[in-house]
């Protein structure tokens, strides 16, 4: 079981267009940001490999690549915010690998994005010519409406990005399975949320979870706002993605409290620790 973070920027990504600041110059690679995504790659109870993508970004194809990862059975969808979604047509070539349909969980609104922008994948038979598209399942989920996927438990949890609502994703592991870092939940975009979803993030192995920068940002959390919740929720390990160019790696984790750090491309949670991929 391992979670790889595929991704940990902000929609600009880290280095921004046109920046000459000291984290954007930085030599550092941990400062190299490219758009949130994840992967969870596991062996099913049947001993198949999968891997379930979390959300595909605009650099999906480059995260793939770098992260050698050879396979999708799944992507869920947390918003249909553009460096959540603008990388879907690159699993085609992960049909072209396993013969068959992905399967892409979001809810309503998200689902109605992704038909109305890929149209030329969900609408095939209107294309004019008969071109090397995705072959997708689209599957509609609910806060709070629980679903099993490859022997893992999912919770799609309700959080707010200002006045948006999107999903955050809880994993929970088979019963008596080994649980590397489930069980996870992954909240990316998020600067509030609802009474009803605490409940659901407690007990946690694995808090993955925006922190935007320091400044305060009308649809995300702040490194403090961050901390009080890992605080609140008491995970074993708290992981924030989703920083900007205003977040340098080396000062922003070693500032952090005891059991949160800050995450970065190709950090990857294994089994039974943290085992950082290479960075260079």
């Amino acid at each position: 079981m391992r979670f790889i973070f595929l991704g940990t920027g902000t929609s600009s990504g880290v280095p921004v267009i046109g920046c000459a600041c000291a984290v954007c110059t930085s030599t550092d690679p941990r400062d190299r940001r490219l758009r949130a995504g994840a992967a969870l790659e596991f062996t099913d109870p049947e001993g198949k490999p999968r891997t379930i993508l979390i959300d595909a970004t605009p650099d999906l194809r480059q995260q793939v690549l770098e992260r050698r990862i050879a396979r999708c059975d799944a992507v869920l969808f947390t918003h249909n915010h553009v460096d959540h979604t603008f990388g879907l047509d690159d699993v085609r070539r992960f049909n072209a690998l396993q013969g068959g349909p992905i399967d892409v969980f979001a809810d309503g609104h998200t689902l109605e994005h992704l038909r109305r922008v890929y149209k030329h994948i969900f609408e095939k038979e209107h294309n004019v010519n008969d071109s090397f598209v995705a072959t997708l399942i689209a599957h509609r989920v609910a806060p709070g409406e629980a679903f099993d996927l490859f022997g893992l438990r999912i919770t799609p949890v309700r959080l707010l990005h200002g006045r948006a609502e999107i999903l955050g994703y809880r994993f929970d592991p088979p019963a008596g399975a080994p649980t590397g870092p489930l069980p996870l939940a992954y909240c990316t975009d998020v600067n509030a949320i609802p009474p009803e979803t605490w409940p659901r993030l407690r007990g946690l192995r694995t808090l993955v979870l925006d922190a935007l920068r320091h400044r305060r940002h009308p649809t995300h959390f702040t490194v403090d706002e961050a901390v009080q919740v890992a605080a609140s929720l008491r995970p074993q390990s708290t992981y924030f993605i989703h920083m900007t160019h205003d977040l340098p790696h080396e000062a922003t984790d070693s500032s952090l409290p005891d059991g949160v750090r800050l995450a970065y491309d190709g950090l990857t949670l294994g089994a039974s620790q943290d085992v950082p991929s290479s960075i260079s």
